[in-house]
């Protein structure tokens, strides 16, 4: 135990870490509440007992902050500034983004780039993202995992999971691709354009869906013209 302790400093077990890899090799940048929301949601019933929200969340996302601080500690993750609602905002390093490839089990030429320096101005876009693909996700609680919670939290927990499910899971998604109107995936050609999120979930009777997520800072002909090449892509499918 005190060679993990040492090895792992904030105590992190390889599940948690495992969240961090799988969620930030998708998503680029992201906050410890959406690797939590993602990767644990049953612990986003616990804590209700807690003074604030702001006390709330720090408890429920303390497992997904140790496993950052011990795999920073490793290399894998570095701080990525602040996001606009001031939570601190984490992405991988090129050594995390490795990592990250076995965990989701796609070669590291499709993992895409770090994302490094994307929080400097807030990264309002990459949070954007992050929550439309939360919300599509729709994550649902495990209640093996909460054996041990009182009545009432399994019974708020049992009616989130009795709503419609969400489609894929974190591995079905991929963010900021490059679109290769001309080229191809691994080399994508001039006059093309980034889908802000790729899901591929046949199970879900999804084989292909490109998503454009907008700030409200273009306009509707701008953002006409950036589906162009999303039309362009599909029909060279």
């Amino acid at each position: 135990m005190g060679g993990k302790r040492r090895t792992n400093p904030a105590g992190s077990t390889n599940s948690f870490r495992g969240d961090v890899l799988r969620v930030l090799g998708v998503l680029k940048v992201g906050t410890g509440d959406q690797f939590q929301r993602i990767g644990a949601p049953h612990l986003s019933y616990r804590h209700t007992d807690k003074d604030t929200p702001s006390k709330q969340k720090q408890a429920r996302t303390a497992s997904h902050t140790g496993a950052l601080s011990d795999m920073r500690k490793h290399g894998l993750t570095e701080n990525g500034g602040s996001a606009t609602t001031a939570e601190s905002l984490r992405n991988l390093t090129t050594k995390g983004l490795q990592a990250a490839s076995h965990e989701l089990r796609r070669p590291v030429t499709e993992m895409g780039s770090t994302a490094r320096g994307a929080g400097s101005s807030g990264a309002t876009h990459p949070i954007a993202v992050n929550e439309t693909v939360i919300a599509m996700l729709r994550p649902k609680a495990n209640l093996a995992r909460m054996t041990e919670d009182p009545a009432e939290v399994r019974a708020t927990a049992k009616a989130a999971i009795d709503t419609p499910d969400g489609i894929g899971t974190i591995a079905s998604y991929w963010t900021e691709v490059p679109l290769p109107a001309t080229g191809t995936w691994n080399a994508p050609g001039k006059g093309g354009a980034q889908a802000d999120i790729v899901l591929t979930a046949p199970q879900d009777k999804v084989p292909l869906l490109f998503i454009e997520v907008d700030n409200c800072h273009e306009t509707a002909e701008e953002l006409a013209d950036k589906l162009v090449p999303h039309q362009t892509t599909f029909a060279l499918l």
